[in-house]
C-alpha cells in the first residue's frame, strides 16, 4: 500500500495544490482545514507523514505539534512545517517542537514531494543497518528499538534527532561538516540552509544532559562526537 500524508492548512488553494503533487508522485493524501480536524484525523488515520501549516487560525499549528508530540499514538509521525514566515524564530520553534523539516511560503511544489520523499526515505529501516546497540556509559543508543537512554532512563527524541545523533556516534571522534549531515541524515543536497543541523544539535545537547557536551563543535568544520576517553576508529 503507498504511503500516506495528511496535509493541514486553512487555505484550500494550497490544500489542492499539495494534494494534487503527492498524488502524481503516488502518495494517498488526507486533508484538514484547522488544528482539531488534524489531531482526530491523525490519531484515527495514523498517516507516515504531516505537512502541517504553522498559521492556522484559533488553533495554531504550534499547538498542533506539541499536542502530536505529546500523544503516544502520533509522536512519531514525522512532521514538515509550512510557514508563510521565513524568521529564523519560526523554524527554531517548530523545531522546539519536534518538527522534522520545514518548507516556507510560497514553496515551490516540486521541493515539497522531495523534501516530503526525503523524509519517508530516512525513516525507512534498513535491515542491513541493524547493529549492536552503541554503548558510551551512561548513555546507550538502541538502533534496533530505535531508542536512546541514559542512565537507564529513555530519551524522547524525534525521529530525526535519533538519527543525527546515531550517525555521530556510530564514528566516535569523526568530524562530520553540516552538509555531510544534511546529506546523511535529512537525505538532501545541494544548496540547504545548514542552521537545521544546528538547531536540531542545540536539541539534542539540551535533551542528552552532561552527555550532550559529547556533540562537540568543530570550528570551520561542524560536528563530531566525543565521550570521554573515546579516540576515532577512522
Amino acid at each position: 500500500m503507498s504511503q500516506s500524508v495528511l496535509v493541514v492548512d486553512d487555505e484550500r488553494d494550497i490544500v489542492e495544490l499539495v494534494r494534487y503533487h503527492l498524488v502524481q508522485a503516488g502518495f494517498r493524501v488526507h486533508s484538514a482545514a484547522d488544528g482539531k480536524q488534524a489531531l482526530d484525523l491523525a490519531r484515527r488515520e495514523r498517516p507516515d507523514l504531516i505537512v502541517l501549516d504553522l498559521m492556522l487560525p484559533a488553533f495554531p499549528g504550534t499547538e498542533v505539534a506539541r499536542l502530536l508530540r505529546q500523544d503516544e499514538k502520533t509522536r512519531r509521525i514525522p512532521i514538515l512545517m509550512l510557514t508563510a514566515r521565513g524568521e529564523e524564530v519560526d523554524r527554531v520553534v517548530g523545531f522546539e517542537l519536534g518538527a522534522d523539516d520545514y518548507v516556507v511560503k510560497p514553496f515551490s511544489p516540486r521541493e515539497l514531494v522531495l523534501r516530503v520523499q526525503a523524509i519517508l526515505r530516512r525513516e525507512g529501516q534498513d535491515p542491513e543497518e541493524i547493529e549492536k546497540p552503541l554503548v558510551f556509559d551512561p548513555l546507550v543508543i538502541d538502533l534496533a528499538s530505535h531508542s536512546v537512554r541514559l542512565r537507564g532512563n529513555e530519551v524522547d527524541l524525534t525521529s530525526t534527532e535519533f538519527k543525527l545523533l546515531h550517525r555521530l556516534a556510530r564514528r566516535p571522534g569523526r568530524a562530520f561538516s553540516r552538509e555531510q549531515l544534511l546529506s546523511e541524515v535529512w537525505g538532501y543536497g545541494g544548496d540547504v540552509e545548514t542552521r537545521t543541523v544546528d538547531t536540531h544539535v542545540k536539541r539534542l545537547r539540551a535533551k542528552l544532559g552532561v552527555a550532550g557536551e559529547w556533540i562537540q563543535t568543530v570550528r570551520g568544520v561542524g560536528y563530531r562526537f566525543r565521550p570521554d576517553g573515546s579516540d576515532s576508529p577512522d
